[in-house]
């Protein structure tokens, strides 16, 4: 393993690092303003898509891209600064449509939960038996902790740790055990996410047609891609133009059509970038509330994207004509 040898810079040495590979500076101190306030990694993160690259032929012969540590002419630390501040309210637009659909998943999930019983969430007959069942490893033969004793425990430790007083009342009062439609209150959205995944399909379909779902496998991976969507919105992490590593399922042709262009897209930025996970939370808060604005503002942030050379909107995986689909419009 190579021994780290990168020496700590200053400030200015940073700037003096960015200027001397190609990164137009202003004059005014504002790049080291900027540099104080996010810090050399982070910005350059926002600068990355301006570096310049090379094809290559590697040792079998393959045509392959490599990305060069200087960047394109024209740069401009003015570009990197807008980005930011773009990205910055894009991730508290997207905060603001997950948690509407975070809370309305709690209620939900209660509601179907609790008509069957009010302890649903703790019955084995709630859930598919890969979810309860332990496993069993093949070298030692020793059994380990279900994924539904796992996410009990989890739950527990959320119970535990909470301030709410209606988690109090459960805990003095009936030794912590707290019906569904209490518990999903102090559930996040990873912990919906789990236990959806757990559902028997009978009862998953029932919460996924609520939302014009038309699966469990399909709602279940839109649930687990918000839920990443909205880690790496509430970490604060760079979000435009971030490749889905838990992208949502495209349902089948005609089967939601109001999605159906998101199957008109194959190439990896349309398939696995930010517009589908941003088309799906439109679709969702249709069923939820029909009157939000939340479409309207997306539309209008996105026209605004700070477009610098050749970085547009569709670096986010936006197809041609997007705003004017019926799933934007009001």
């Amino acid at each position: 393993m190579a021994d780290y040898r990168k020496q700590w810079l200053s400030v200015e040495e940073q700037i003096q690092k960015l200027a001397s590979r190609g990164v137009a500076i202003p004059n005014d101190g504002s790049g080291v303003q900027l540099l104080r306030a996010i810090g050399y990694y982070r910005l350059t993160g926002y600068l990355y898509p301006f570096r310049n690259s090379e094809f290559y032929l590697d040792q079998y012969g393959r045509r392959r891209l490599r990305v060069l540590n200087n960047y394109r002419d024209g740069t401009s630390l003015e570009d990197a600064a807008a980005i930011i501040d773009f990205d910055r309210k894009l991730r508290m637009l997207i905060l603001d449509g997950i948690e509407r659909i975070e809370v309305s998943l709690r209620m939900q999930i209660g509601y179907t939960l609790g008509c069957r019983s009010a302890f649903a969430h703790l019955e084995p007959v709630t859930f598919v038996s890969a979810f309860t069942n332990p496993p069993i490893d093949d070298c030692t033969g020793q059994v380990g902790p279900s994924k539904h004793e796992l996410w009990i425990a989890r739950m527990r430790e959320r119970q535990n740790a909470s301030d709410e007083a209606f988690v109090a009342h459960f805990r003095d009062n009936y030794d912590g055990r707290m019906p569904i439609w209490a518990a999903t209150e102090i559930m996040e959205m990873g912990h919906l996410s789990r236990l959806y995944s757990g559902l028997v399909s009978s009862i998953a379909t029932e919460i996924a047609l609520a939302y014009g779902a038309p699966s469990k496998r399909v709602m279940n991976s839109w649930i687990a891609s918000l839920n990443y969507v909205r880690n790496v919105a509430a970490h604060h992490a760079r979000i435009f133009n971030r490749k889905l590593v838990t992208a949502p399922k495209r349902p089948g042709k005609g089967t939601v059509p109001i999605l159906d262009h998101l199957l008109d897209e194959t190439s990896s930025k349309q398939v696995f970038g930010l517009y589908n996970a941003l088309a799906v939370m439109a679709y969702l808060l249709r069923a939820i509330d029909e009157d939000a604005d939340w479409t309207r503002r997306v539309v209008e942030l996105v026209k605004a994207f700070p477009t610098a050379g050749h970085l547009t909107e569709e670096s986010m995986g936006m197809p041609e004509g997007w705003a004017g689909l019926e799933l934007w419009k009001a």
